[in-house]
């Protein structure tokens, strides 16, 4: 999650801005997943941020 979160941070995925008046925030949630090899042994672990636009 830290990689991912820096990566998001170097990119400039976003800016800290104020909320407008009479507007709600989009929530949003970390997703995990562990990729496995083809033989079942771990390769790597996955994170990624979405915003949960249901809300």
């Amino acid at each position: 999650m830290q990689d991912e979160l820096q990566a998001l941070n170097d990119n400039n995925t976003w800016s800290v801005v104020e909320l407008p008046k009479g507007k709600n925030a989009v929530g949003s949630r970390w997703i995990y997943k562990t990729k496995f090899h083809s033989d079942g042994s771990i390769e790597r672990h996955k994170a990624r941020l979405v915003a949960r636009g249901f809300t």
